[in-house]
């Protein structure tokens, strides 16, 4: 590389990861460009309040460029990766066009798994970006419309049925918001149904909800979520899903809306780099987050697949993502100033899940809270970890408003309404 050009740093994903790595390099001598199919960064973790209409898309989202705006050796490029030539150091987009980098860093997360079954899909989506919450907050929504409408009691009994696969944290903050949104905030809404004798299922297939947790918060969120009227099923895999319902334990439940929780499968741009990846499409990343035989490309978030501390993979969460991306920074600062890049280590310092109003399960620097104080926590933590005074204080307010008031101000029925509610 001639000694007056300026190293060109690519990331692929403006996601928690993405983010963190490209900020890190503010003030570093090299080019740094952004590349994301969407022009907004997302707290997926809020995610499932925009679903459950506790929030609006604008609350947990923000635009990439405002985020970079102060940071001039940074640069937005709007486009979809479609290829990476490692040989050549080059990512390929759809429209053509190509990003020659001197240092490539994958940061493109992960999408919906159905385990073979992609034709599932259709009938149980997933929660992954702004679209699929839509869709969500669109079919609960349309399912109480239908309901209020609907002639026969056992039409009435399904439409009021929703079935949540996948027992992890983003099931189960599912299912406990569906069941608040049913006992607490449509109570008054409909004349000819009773939005309480709404049915809640969480289905997990293995033997315990939250299973990355400890036994105890799992048995305390299950006692939380039994407390606000959801049946919890574990040990019971979905082994079919159709337009009435599902299959699960070898029995039929029929459910006007089934959502999906249960899997995810790395990004294809994983696929791309030609190392080593797992079932799951994860690239086997080395000790300091390179992809093997490839040192100038660092592999981050829910791509990765981690194994060196301790044996066991990192857990798929922003926390993993927001260090790795902090730590490839650092370690293209290292090799700037010709030193090696250290090994990559993981600080946990704790999960936390919501389950209802005043009600979460948290382990924190091996304290483990349930109840009001674990929600607090939860509110304060991730308050704190949006971006923009403007979100903090929105989503602050709108929390305080539902608190006191039991109300959800984002209910409203979007996208085509010509389109049958499953589709």
């Amino acid at each position: 590389m001639p000694q007056d050009r300026v190293p060109h740093v690519v990331v692929v994903g403006a996601g928690f990861g993405g983010l963190e790595a490209a900020r890190g390099l503010a003030g570093a001598p090299v080019r740094v460009t952004v590349v994301d199919r969407r022009n907004h960064y997302l707290f997926q973790p809020l995610l499932y309040q925009v679903a459950t209409a506790a929030l609006s898309p604008a609350d947990i989202a923000y635009p990439i460029r405002s985020i970079l705006r102060r940071q001039r050796n940074a640069d937005v490029v709007l486009a979809e990766v479609v290829g990476i030539d490692p040989a050549r150091r080059e990512v390929a987009l759809r429209d053509g066009a190509t990003l020659s980098y001197d240092t490539l860093v994958v940061a493109s997360g992960a999408r919906h798994a159905y385990f073979g079954h992609e034709d599932w899909e259709t009938r149980a989506p997933g929660l992954k970006n702004l679209e699929d919450a839509l869709e969500i907050r669109r079919r609960i929504l349309l399912a109480y419309e239908e309901a209020d409408r609907a002639a026969r009691p056992e039409r009435r009994k399904s439409l009021l049925t929703f079935a949540i696969v996948g027992g992890g944290p983003t099931g189960v903050e599912l299912a406990g918001a569906i069941a608040e949104i049913a006992r607490q905030v449509l109570v008054d809404d409909f004349r000819h149904i009773d939005p309480r004798e709404t049915r809640v299922v969480l289905v997990e297939a293995g033997p315990r909800i939250l299973p990355s947790y400890a036994p105890k918060s799992s048995e305390n969120a299950s006692d939380e979520l039994r407390r606000l009227g959801v049946e919890v099923r574990t040990g019971e895999p979905v082994t079919s899903v159709d337009d009435t319902g599902l299959v699960v334990g070898g029995q039929h439940l029929e459910a006007g809306t089934v959502l999906w929780a249960a899997g995810v499968a790395a990004s294809r741009i994983g696929s791309f780099l030609g190392a080593p990846v797992d079932k799951n499409g994860r690239v086997v990343v080395q000790p300091d987050l390179t992809a093997p035989g490839h040192p100038d490309i660092f592999v981050i978030g829910d791509l990765a697949l981690f194994t060196h501390q301790g044996g066991q993979p990192l857990p798929g969460v922003s926390p993993v993502a927001m260090q790795q991306g902090r730590h490839v920074a650092r370690a293209i600062r290292e090799r700037l100033a010709g030193r090696p890049a250290p090994p990559f280590r993981y600080f946990d310092k704790g999960s936390m899940a919501v389950v209802g109003r005043s009600a979460a399960v948290a382990e924190v620097l091996g304290l483990k809270l349930r109840g009001f104080p674990a929600w607090l926590a939860w509110c304060a933590l991730h308050i704190f970890y949006l971006i923009g005074f403007r979100n903090r204080f929105i989503v602050m307010f709108e929390w305080a408003w539902a608190y006191v008031s039991y109300q959800r101000g984002a209910r409203l029925i979007t996208g085509n309404l010509e389109a049958p509610r499953k589709r």
